[in-house]
C-alpha cells in the first residue's frame, strides 16, 4: 500500500488505501460475480472451458493474521506458519485466470471467540475443510450457470471420495489426480456376504466385495503396449508436449464396495519416468484425445496462481483481518481480469503476447505520480513511523515469549 501511495496520482497517504482494503464495506461478492461474468465473455466455452480447484499458502510471521497457523504450505513445500487460500480458476486453452477464493480458517481459530473477534471473522461463519470450501465455490459457479465442461483438481482433493461423489450427484464432470495407493477393481466384483472362515468368530452379515481391489500403481504391470497411446497435450514455449496415455474403465472403492464405473488414466509425459494417475467420471465414449486434454488442464491453475503472485501481488499484502484478506484477493482477481482483457485485445497484432508482456507494457506507459519535496518528506515520515511501530511490536512479542 505504501508503494501505491508513492505512485498513484491523487493519493496523499496510504491511510485511505488501508481503510479501503481493510475496513470499508464495499460489495466484494458483487465484484467477484462481475469478474466471473467478464471472464466468461472473454474466454468462456461450454465445450473446452474448465474450472480448476487448488489452494496456495502465504507464509506469515507471528500469530495475528487471521487463519494463520503452522500448516502445510505448498509454496514452501513443507509445514510453515502461514495462511491458506482455496482458489477457483477458469481455463480455456492457454488463457487462464482466477475467479473465486475462500480463506481457510482452521478449527483452532473458529473455536476461539477472542481470535474470531480480533480477526473480524463473521459470527455466522462455521468451520469448513478446504474440500468443503472448494465444493461451495464449484456449486456456486454451477448455480450461476457459468459455462464449463469439467472440473480439475490435484491429489489432495482427488482423494476426498465424498467430494467426487457429491460432484457426480450434482452432474459435474471432473478429472482428479489420484494418489498411487488408490485402489480400484479392473472388473466389477461380485458382492455378497462372505462365508465364515472356520467355526470361530461371528457369522458375517454385511455385504462385501468378494475379490480384492488393486492399487493403481500396480495396474501398469497388467497392461501391454496396445493399451498405451501417444497423445498431444499442449504447446510449451520451447516445444510440443506429448505423453503416453492409458485409459481404462474401472470401479473405485467406496466404503469397501465398488463405486460407479469411471475412467482411470495413467499418464507418462515424454521425457519423464513418473506416471501420474487420475480418475474421471467423463462419459464412457469420451475419446482418448479428449481425456488427454482434460488430463493436463490442471497445469493452468498452477500458471494462474504464478501469474497472480508474480504479476499482480497475490502474496504481497500486509492486512491481518478477514475483510482485508478478502478485499485484497478480490482486487487481485480484478487486476488479473484487466491483464487478460488487455492480452485479448492486443493478441491479434502480437500473437505471442503473454500476461507478463502486458504488465511490462503497462508499467512503462502508465503515468507516474510527480512528488514535491513536502510530499516526499511526508511519505518518509510515514515510512519511519511504520518501521518504528513494527520494531515496537517485535520487541513486545519478544518479551511475551
Amino acid at each position: 500500500m505504501s508503494k501505491m501511495a508513492r505512485t498513484v496520482p491523487g493519493v496523499d497517504n496510504n491511510q485511505s488505501i488501508q481503510h479501503f482494503v481493510s475496513n470499508s464495506l464495499w460489495d466484494e461478492q458483487g465484484l467477484i460475480y462481475h469478474i466471473q461474468d467478464d471472464v466468461i465473455k472473454l474466454i468462456g466455452d461450454p465445450e473446452n472451458g474448465s474450472i480448476q480447484l487448488d489452494d496456495s499458502g502465504f507464509p506469515k510471521q507471528g500469530n495475528n493474521s487471521v487463519g494463520v497457523q503452522r500448516q502445510y504450505c505448498g509454496r514452501m513445500g513443507k509445514l510453515e506458519n502461514c495462511q491458506v487460500g482455496v482458489f477457483l480458476g477458469y481455463a480455456n486453452g492457454n488463457k487462464r485466470t482466477l475467479i473465486d477464493k475462500r480463506l481457510y480458517l482452521p478449527e483452532e481459530w473458529m473455536n476461539d471467540p477472542e481470535r474470531r473477534k480480533k480477526g473480524g471473522i463473521p459470527s455466522g461463519l462455521r468451520f469448513k475443510t478446504k474440500a468443503e470450501l472448494g465444493l461451495e465455490m464449484i456449486l456456486d459457479v454451477q448455480r450461476r450457470r457459468l459455462p464449463f465442461a469439467w472440473v480439475g483438481m490435484d491429489c489432495f482433493y482427488g482423494m476426498q471420495t465424498w467430494l467426487l461423489q457429491e460432484l457426480e450427484q450434482k452432474g459435474v464432470q471432473f478429472i482428479a489426480d489420484a494418489p498411487c495407493d488408490t485402489i480400484v477393481w479392473l472388473d466389477k466384483p461380485e458382492v455378497g456376504i462372505p462365508t465364515r472362515d472356520g467355526n470361530r468368530g461371528p457369522i458375517p452379515s454385511v455385504e462385501k466385495a468378494l475379490s480384492k481391489p488393486i492399487r493403481v500403481d500396480e495396474v501398469e504391470g497388467k497392461l501391454d503396449s496396445s493399451n498405451w497411446e501417444r497423445v498431444f497435450l499442449r504447446d510449451s514455449e520451447r516445444k510440443e508436449l506429448w505423453c503416453q496415455l492409458a485409459c481404462l474403465r474401472v470401479y473405485p472403492v467406496v466404503d469397501s464396495l465398488p463405486g460407479k464405473e469411471c475412467w482411470l488414466l495413467l499418464r507418462r509425459n515424454e521425457g519423464e519416468s513418473e506416471i501420474k494417475y487420475q480418475l474421471s467420471n467423463a462419459p464412457p465414449d469420451t475419446s482418448v484425445e479428449r481425456l488427454g486434454k482434460m488430463s493436463c488442464s490442471r497445469y493452468w491453475i498452477e500458471r494462474a496462481l504464478e501469474d497472480a503472485k508474480s504479476e499482480v501481488g497475490l502474496a504481497d499484502y500486509e492486512v491481518r483481518g478477514y475483510t482485508g484478506w478478502n478485499h485484497h484477493i478480490a482486487m487481485v482477481l480484478m487486476a488479473m481480469l484487466f491483464l487478460l482483457d488487455m492480452q485479448d485485445q492486443w493478441q491479434s497484432k502480437a500473437p505471442l503476447l503473454t500476461i507478463t508482456d502486458v504488465r511490462e507494457i503497462l508499467k512503462v506507459i502508465m503515468p507516474k505520480r510527480k512528488l514535491g519535496e513536502n510530499e516526499i518528506l511526508k511519505l518518509i515520515e510515514q515510512k519511519h513511523r511504520a518501521r518504528h511501530s513494527a520494531k515496537r511490536s517485535h520487541h513486545k512479542r519478544g518479551k511475551q515469549k
